[in-house]
């Protein structure tokens, strides 16, 4: 760190002020009895709450804010994540009109033993939520099924809720299309593929200890009734075209384009859409994008802001108290992004927040910024699949009409532990890292030159 860039931790205010408006909303609401508590503020009013105080609280004049605000908003790599958010919109929205989340349930449960129910969702969970980079989709889609099942065979409601939810969480910290895995990757400025292998060698053991423990510990006390449940591999198709294109190392935007058409073409050909219908489904999958794109806008303006006046120098100090090198800085980097979800209860903002602290950390400590998107996606996935406010565990619970509270599948989050405790055995036991070493000196020389072109404009401006 340099001895002129600026140290403070009054520069955090304007987070902190994002943070307790948003987690106070929603445990103020939570006691009020409001379903849904913690979402019913929409996060970007919390993040504009959050820049108006920043506005208020720093220096200089208010242009020279609001050209860091703008600086930060339309950075490069925010704005190629928003991209990416509404193309992975359009083909969410496209590939469930065609039918094609009802397909891959069929699919999964025309296939699985009776005795195997509980091990069986959480498995056809994995592959949903890989498929559909959604696990609040997964959960939505297989829930009411899941909780049937349970119902007429005999299983532990909350075991059966643990495994669904376990399952989504899986899918959403692997999935190429995910809004975190988008989140992450772009934060530290890595690849999909390579980010992916790295989370894979974490997610699996866990997925299949999990699935071990499940085909043990969760069989049915009574044979379940037997679901009429149909399915057309057609509609799957763009679903595995998505997964396996990614993988080989196709440019995202190639991939999801690619998606959407094939989803597309399903549409046409089967369930009687002509293209308005087509493009207005379409239009439906961008605005639902439309709060995470544009809170990720705000967060990036935000963060340009903080670091601009030190803060996330004054944190980077505040670990160097107890980061002694990588591995530490590792278990830092894991931390923030953990506290920042049980905080928010998102774990796309929670990585969006700590990214740009962990992409310094990566220069800092010499940490693979590869490895750096795979602790941000995984530690946020862990937490977000147990905080009982968030999200997917509301939805899991309000299936049973109350008679599973979101307290009570907390000890049936089996998957997210196991996969905590693997996170975190890779850490000292790095069985994760990639066989090619990342360029830190080339990532610092990229740095310098983005630095050096910004302050010739800079100086270019004081000029004009």
């Amino acid at each position: 760190m340099k001895e002129n860039e600026k140290i403070s931790g009054k520069a955090l205010i304007p987070f902190l002020v994002f943070i307790v408006i948003y987690l106070a909303t929603g445990i103020v609401l939570h006691l009020r009895g409001v379903e849904m508590a913690f979402y019913q503020l929409p996060a970007p009013i919390a993040a504009f709450v959050g820049i108006i105080s920043a506005f208020l609280l720093f220096g200089g004049s208010i242009d020279e804010k609001f050209d860091n605000l703008v600086a930060g908003c339309g950075d490069s790599n925010i704005i190629i994540m928003c991209l990416i958010y509404i193309l992975a919109g359009a083909f969410s929205a496209l590939a469930s009109a065609s039918g094609g989340v009802d397909s891959v349930v069929g699919l999964g449960l025309s296939f699985v033993p009776a005795k195997f129910l509980t091990a069986g969702v959480f498995l056809i969970a994995c592959f949903i939520s890989i498929a559909t980079g959604s696990s609040v989709g997964t959960i939505t889609a297989l829930g009411p099924i899941a909780v049937g099942l349970a119902k007429s065979g005999g299983i532990n409601m909350a075991l059966m809720l643990g495994a669904l939810v376990g399952g989504s969480m899986f899918g959403d910290n692997l999935s190429v299309i995910s809004d975190t895995t988008i989140a992450a990757t772009r934060t530290q400025n890595c690849e999909m593929k390579d980010k992916f292998r790295m989370n894979l060698k974490m997610a699996l053991p866990a997925g299949i200890i999990t699935f071990i423990l499940l085909l043990i510990l969760g069989a049915p006390e009574s044979q379940p009734a037997q679901k009429d449940l149909s399915y057309d591999i057609i509609k799957i198709i763009p679903y595995i075209f998505v997964l396996v294109v990614a993988l080989m190392g196709v440019n995202v935007f190639l991939v999801l384009t690619g998606g959407i058409v094939l989803s597309g073409i399903v549409l046409l050909m089967n369930n009687g859409f002509d293209l308005l219908a087509l493009s207005q489904t379409m239009w439906e999958g961008f605005t639902g994008m439309f709060e995470i794109f544009l809170l990720s806008m705000l967060i990036g303006g935000l963060s340009n802001m903080v670091t601009k006046e030190g803060g996330i120098n004054w944190i980077i100090a505040k670990i160097r108290k107890f980061a002694k090198g990588e591995k530490s800085g590792e278990l830092g980097i894991a931390a923030l992004v953990s506290l920042a979800d049980v905080a928010i209860a998102n774990n796309t903002v929670a990585i969006i927040i700590s990214g740009p602290i962990a992409k310094k950390m990566c220069n800092e400590y010499k940490i693979d910024p590869r490895r750096s998107a795979s602790l941000l996606d995984t530690f946020s996935c862990v937490f977000q699949g147990i905080v009982p406010y968030a999200a997917q565990v509301l939805i899991a619970a309000s299936f049973t009409k109350g008679a599973v509270a979101p307290f009570q599948i907390i000890p049936y989050f089996w998957y997210q532990f196991i996969l905590g405790v693997v996170s975190i055995i890779s850490i000292y036991v790095p069985f994760t890292q990639a066989k090619d070493k990342w360029n830190f000196e080339y990532d610092m020389a990229e740095s310098k030159v983005a630095g050096h072109v910004k302050n010739l404009e800079d100086n270019e401006q004081a000029h004009a």
